[in-house]
């Protein structure tokens, strides 16, 4: 029988033990978390993943400060206000919502977060932490994998992992993550010539392409651990980068989708936050 990884379950017990760290801060330290959120743009995507984070922040009792700026901001607007927020003594984080207009240089504006504040773990010094062995502040996608590995009681250590795509949100960071566990890990992406084989071979497989239904059965051999970061719309409906159908058959653990690493990805965003908070 596949195992199916709830995300949703697992995203409201790690939110629950947030709601008691935020509560226990306001009482014994007066400090309120507070995550502080840059949007820049009307992207319909944007805009949802940025109300789901502040619904999900008021409900643990963090504090969301949201800096809307129109699509036809210049770089020098959205870079005053990521300073202004860096100087903000009671602002925690600083996310960046991507993807952010044509204009905007991202790695300038990401480099520009505070690495004390990037919440999202994209500044390259935590990055840079990460890859060192010791990681702070993750990218929440990534960290939100690893807790719902450890909570199924999912064995890391000397597994044999491939992750599918090498993107700096998930693919790299998790890369870091499972090495610091103590897996083995290979990184498939669009050039690699030989990622079937690859798959058949590995304990756990992520796939993080983009790509819908780029995973099928074939790829899996029995009982391996299936994690799917994909989002892709088809006639309307949402689905992932693994055939969910055929592969839940082979699988011996999955996540779904909806419903499997996304939750756990907000999840993850207000535990670091609240971590950054305890640290002020």
């Amino acid at each position: 029988m596949t195992t199916i990884l709830d995300g949703k379950a697992s995203a409201k017990a790690w939110r629950a033990e947030t709601k008691i760290r935020v509560a226990q801060l306001a009482a014994e330290r007066q400090i309120v978390p507070t995550l502080a959120v840059v949007l820049v743009g009307e992207d319909p995507a944007s805009q949802i993943y940025v109300r789901n984070k502040i619904k999900m922040a008021k409900q643990v009792g963090i504090k969301s400060i949201n800096k809307t700026l129109p699509t036809t901001a210049t770089q020098e607007e959205v870079l005053a206000v990521v300073a202004e927020l860096n100087h903000d003594p009671e602002v925690d984080g600083i996310l960046v919502q991507l993807p952010l207009p044509a204009q905007i240089n991202e790695e300038a504006v990401l480099l520009a977060v505070d690495p004390k504040k990037d919440v999202d773990g994209f500044h390259p010094m935590n990055l840079g932490k990460l890859w060192g062995g010791q990681p702070e502040l993750v990218p929440a996608t990534a960290a939100g994998i690893m807790r719902l590995l450890a909570d199924y009681h999912i064995q890391v250590e000397g597994q044999n992992v491939l992750i599918i795509g090498r993107s700096l949100i998930v693919g790299r960071p998790l890369a870091g993550l499972f090495l610091a566990a103590d897996a083995t890990v290979t990184i498939a992406h669009s050039h690699t010539k030989n990622t079937l084989e690859l798959a058949r071979q590995a304990d756990i497989v992520v796939a993080a392409i983009g790509q819908a239904n780029f995973v099928t059965a074939d790829f899996i051999k029995p009982g391996a651990v299936v994690i799917d970061v994909g989002t892709n719309r088809i006639d309307g409906h949402l689905v992932g980068d693994v055939e969910y159908t055929t592969v839940s058959q082979q699988a011996g653990f999955i996540t779904p989708v909806p419903g499997g690493v996304g939750p756990m990805t907000i999840a993850a965003l207000l535990s670091q936050t609240t971590d950054l908070a305890e640290k002020r």
